[in-house]
């Protein structure tokens, strides 16, 4: 007998909709972080993964590793909705942490990272047409490749991050301010 029969636990998540594959992935981080709360780290190294949202991109996973207060984190993901209807960014940080055994967390260092999208805008496509000319794109889009200084506090899991430009290799239809992050990471 296969793992993979018909009424089984895996076929039935494998056949489950988006939205509710990243609830039950939700709820499995909430219930590993419940489960591991007690356990102290006794080894340097330690692995996080997580999931959150960037003001540029709407959900992203996490993964990172750290030895002792030096930490290394990437996020990012992409979505495909049709051939000008999609986003994708990753960003990578490297930090270094304070209060590092402590609930309470702060996190300091540089990252740089590259974020894209593109919507449809059916005002620019009215317009050409009313036009017979290609006068605008029939698509918007916002893209942004930068260096950034970073800040991360974390509580008990839960994150935010501020991302302060220190330069702009590409960037189009971006505001100068800066770009923040929140969500939850489990550590291990």
């Amino acid at each position: 007998m296969t793992a993979f029969t018909y009424g089984s636990p895996l076929c039935y998540i494998l056949t489950m909709n988006f939205s509710s594959r990243i609830k039950l992935m939700a709820a499995a981080l909430i219930l590993g972080a419940s489960v591991t709360a007690n356990g102290a780290q006794k080894s340097p190294w330690n692995f996080e993964v997580g999931i959150g949202t960037r003001s540029l991109t709407p959900i992203v996973l996490l993964g990172g590793f750290s030895y002792n207060n030096l930490n290394f984190r990437l996020q990012g993901l992409g979505f495909h909705n049709g051939p000008r209807d999609y986003w994708c960014g990753v960003r990578g940080s490297l930090l270094w942490t304070l209060f590092n055994n402590s609930p309470f967390q702060i996190s300091l260092g540089l990252g740089s990272g590259y974020e894209y999208a593109q919507a449809p805008n059916d005002m620019h496509k009215a317009l050409n047409e009313a036009n017979h000319a290609k006068y605008v794109y029939t698509y918007n889009y916002k893209e942004n490749f930068d260096v950034s200084a970073e800040a991360w506090t974390n509580i008990y899991g839960i994150y935010t991050q501020i991302s302060i430009p220190l330069y702009r290799f590409r960037t189009h239809d971006v505001s100068n301010y800066p770009k923040w992050s929140a969500g939850y990471i489990f550590k291990f």
